[in-house]
């Protein structure tokens, strides 16, 4: 056996093996060690679908790779991985359903995904099986379909070793030490005893310069060994397997075979299976199992079959496809599939660690495993991926997280598999856990609260009685005249936003200065003064956005988006780590939970703080020439002692005011009284999207991404070329490949863009939206996206498609509303 590598693999399954194969592809000198015998976890008893259908950007991509790979693999290996390309049949019983579908297919279509839409007696015709009165249409996938997981496996682990790979089975890791340089991995020898597997008194270490995770339902031993939090557990996911349906044997002597029939109203998938059928079902109750680790007498092993948990979803089927009623049952599996708690995979560098990196967390692991292979290799080889895996960071969920909250949020993503996605949809599991001081304030004046990384953050306010959960739509919700008014309240008088859940760190030292000169792409502030900036990642794209305020000559105080806290701080520690010894002395210090955010923001914002500002001249402590625009002071509210930061995400006349957080209830108290004689509104997060994209101010996760640069994002006045910063060169190298724009929207009455909408020009696709929603300055919908550089132009039209048409769209420049910034300047 080798005793070094330069990547070890740990995890034989269809995740782990495509990781190994493209990584040995890639010219990487690789080990797969798998501790029984390859597909063992999970992946021998996975139904094999491969469905396209994902709301998200990333992760579509890599069910797009992995469909497209598959069909490549038996003529490179010589093995047929079992590959039915059937089709995928999403059926919907509701217009609503049907809206979910036309935005999904919005994301499908800036991908390349193929699809056709059909109708109820376009289906019956060719499937006379399936019943279809009660249907409104479907969604139809003509080249996935389902595979066989083990033959896929096993075809991409001959893939692998002809590519170098080498694959040990029956060896399980048992420590792992990093040595500064590379890992040393403790790993022990397993062996048959009884029926189970045991370890036995064989022991070896392999040194690797990179590591890689991909233990399925062992992620938590995996994170108990790493020292780490992995909010991957399983969940119990039953399926039948059914004896011949006479009917479908009749119809299968002329005729192809079905598509995967999903019938997501009814919480279930059907497929064929020689002569009968497979009944997949994502029931509610399924609970999760092995929260701290997975028994070791578990092996390929199954759970007890509940089916009174499944009969709706049976009694469905029934009902969908008749002629299966008479059916007996011929097998049933019941078996743990991992999970997370918004149904992602954790993709990419684990968090605090050196190369370590983690694959964990697949539910639909089968359809996800070529892609994520092939993104996670272009990470490790090439430093990033041609997509930006952001969406997917492990680092997305913060040292807050427990496990007790996974598992439950687990059990809630399972079933929630075929529930209505809503973009605004606001799922209730394990809430409220993070909550700010004035969490309870805000629900009594109607708060309906958004999920931030853990944190409660207000949405939007309704009246008392107001359902969030009834208001939520494809279209305009419920919920959008609220966020109408609350916008305008900021445009035309005053409102109040909590911001608390930002991003916090303080970064002081004798080498801070330097440091963050090379971290960072604008000039650094004066001394009192602020400045908007971007660290990149070694590949010139965007790694975070941060606002810096300079607190002293070696003091800086950094305020970035509040749902990447650990992504944030993960990078900025190791950058810190780096240079250190070249820069000198270097402090961080996460400082989000120390202090609370209120914004205000609005041409009377100025007149409420002035009311309760205690200065030896109050009437011009917030003038221009005492506190000017991008500039922050410490002031006293009342009894409140506020760093207070003369910006606004709004766009408008504003002010960020950052309190200590366990006073945050006397200064909400103290603003909202001030606040009355001029009418301030409170305002939520969905106003703010609005107003922030009028101003053409990019987001972190939606503009900003590890996909695109900065001039990309069309933001070249907070990159100064005159100094070298991490990630200049490669910046330039990539020049102008698309282009940042805003778009003004003629749309339909009833709804608008959210963001993942494709762009056209005539008839040909040129880019896609990455914000959209309603601009109450202009009275229709806004957007912002990417398009090509020739496209950018101030004045061109294009299209936009949003629920299965295209509406019309102009380019517009950059900060439609108040583009020279006279209003946030507004002196008093």
């Amino acid at each position: 056996m080798k005793t070094h590598v330069k990547a070890l693999v740990v995890g034989g399954g269809a995740v782990g093996t495509s990781i190994a194969y493209h990584l040995g592809k890639a010219g990487w000198d690789t080990m797969l060690l798998e501790r029984d015998e390859l597909t063992s976890g999970s992946t021998w008893h996975a139904a094999g679908l491969l469905p396209y259908f994902n709301m998200s950007f990333a992760t579509t991509h890599i069910h797009d790779y992995s469909i497209k790979f598959y069909k490549t693999l038996e003529e490179e290996t010589g093995l047929n991985a079992g590959f039915s390309v059937c089709g995928n049949l999403r059926m919907a019983r509701t217009q609503e359903r049907m809206d979910e579908y036309a935005l999904y297919s919005s994301t499908a279509e800036t991908v390349g995904v193929p699809h056709q839409w059909m109708k109820p007696s376009e289906i019956k015709e060719r499937w006379p099986l399936i019943r279809t009165d009660d249907l409104k249409g479907a969604i139809y996938h003509n080249t996935d379909g389902y595979i066989n997981p083990a033959d896929v496996t096993m075809a991409m682990a001959k893939g692998a070793r002809q590519h170098g790979v080498t694959i040990e089975r029956k060896w399980q890791v048992d420590g792992y030490e990093w040595t500064g340089s590379e890992w040393r991995v403790t790993i022990t020898k397993m062996v048959e005893k009884g029926g189970n597997l045991v370890a036995s008194d064989e022991q070896t270490v392999i040194t690797a310069e990179h590591v890689v995770t991909a233990t399925g339902n062992h992620a938590q031993r995996t994170a108990e060994l790493l020292k780490i939090k992995i909010p991957a557990i399983p969940v119990e996911h039953q399926f039948i397997v059914m004896e011949q349906d006479p009917a479908l044997v009749e119809w299968r002597k002329t005729n192809p075979e079905h598509p995967v029939i999903r019938d997501a109203d009814a919480q279930s998938y059907v497929r064929e299976e020689r002569g009968g059928w497979i009944l997949g079902v994502y029931e509610k109750n399924a609970p999760a199992r092995f929260e701290y680790g997975v028994p070791d007498s578990f092996r390929a092993d199954l759970f007890q079959l509940d089916l009174e948990r499944i009969e709706q979803q049976y009694m469905e089927m029934i009902h969908r496809i008749p002629s299966c009623e008479t059916c007996g049952l011929k097998d049933d599996f019941n078996g743990p599939i991992c999970y997370t708690p918004d149904g992602n995979p954790l993709v990419g560098p684990a968090p605090g660690l050196r190369n370590m990196w983690l694959a964990e967390g697949f539910s639909f692991g089968i359809t996800a495993a070529g892609g994520t292979g092939y993104y996670l290799a272009q990470m490790m080889v090439e430093g990033e991926a041609e997509i930006d895996m952001a969406s997917l960071d492990p680092k997305r969920y913060g040292s807050w997280m427990t496990t007790e909250f996974a598992a439950r949020k687990n059990e809630e993503c399972y079933d929630h598999v075929y529930i209505l996605h809503h973009p605004d949809e606001e799922r209730p599991a394990a809430r409220p856990l993070r909550t700010s001081p004035a969490y309870d304030r805000q629900a009594a004046r109607g708060a309906q609260f958004g999920w931030v990384n853990g944190w409660e953050r207000p949405n939007y306010y309704a009246p008392e009685g107001f359902s969030d959960h009834d208001s939520r739509s494809f279209r305009r919700g419920g919920w959008w005249e609220y966020a109408v008014e609350e916008a305008k309240a900021i445009r035309e008088g005053v409102g109040l936003v909590d911001a608390t859940a930002f991003t916090k760190h303080i970064v002081k030292g004798a080498g801070a200065e330097a440091f963050l000169d090379w971290f960072t792409t604008n000039k650094l502030p004066r001394v009192g003064r602020i400045n908007l900036t971007y660290a990149l990642t070694d590949a010139g794209t965007t790694r975070t956005e941060y606002t810096i305020v300079r607190l002293a000559d070696d003091e800086f105080y950094l305020v970035s988006a509040g749902a990447w806290t650990t992504y944030d701080a993960d990078y900025l520690r190791k950058a810190i780590e780096d240079k250190e010894p070249e820069f000198g002395r270097i402090e961080c210090q996460d400082v989000t939970t120390q202090w609370g955010v209120f914004a205000i923001a609005g041409p009377k914002s100025r007149d409420v703080l002035n009311a309760v500002i205690k200065d030896r001249d109050p009437e011009t402590a917030l003038s221009n020439k005492r506190f000017p625009w991008l500039s922050a002071k410490k002031i006293e509210l009342g009894m409140c002692p506020v760093n207070a930061i003369r910006v606004a995400y709004t766009g408008e006349l504003g002010w960020e005011l950052h309190h200590p957080i366990e006073m945050q209830n006397y200064l909400f108290d103290l603003l909202e009284k001030a606040g009355e004689p001029h009418g301030m509104k409170l305002v939520g997060a969905r106003a703010q999207n609005w107003l922030r994209q009028e101003k053409s101010y990019r987001a972190f996760g939606t503009e900003l991404g590890r996909d695109a640069t900065p001039l990309e994002a069309d933001l070249p006045r907070f990159v100064d070329l005159s100094k070298d910063f991490r990630g200049k060169a490669a910046m330039e190298s990539l020049g102008i490949r698309s282009k940042c724009v805003t778009l003004l929207i003629d749309g339909p009455d009833d709804a608008d863009p959210w963001g993942r909408e494709a762009l056209y020009s005539g008839e040909m696709k040129v880019g896609r939206l990455t914000s959209g929603g309603y601009s109450v300055a202009f009275g229709k919908s806004i957007g912002m996206g990417y398009v090509s550089p020739e496209l950018a132009e101030v004045g061109t039209k294009l299209k936009v498609r949003m629920q299965r048409q295209l509406w019309d769209a102009t380019v517009v420049e950059d900060s439609p509303y108040d583009p020279k910034n006279e209003t946030i300047r507004k002196d008093g």
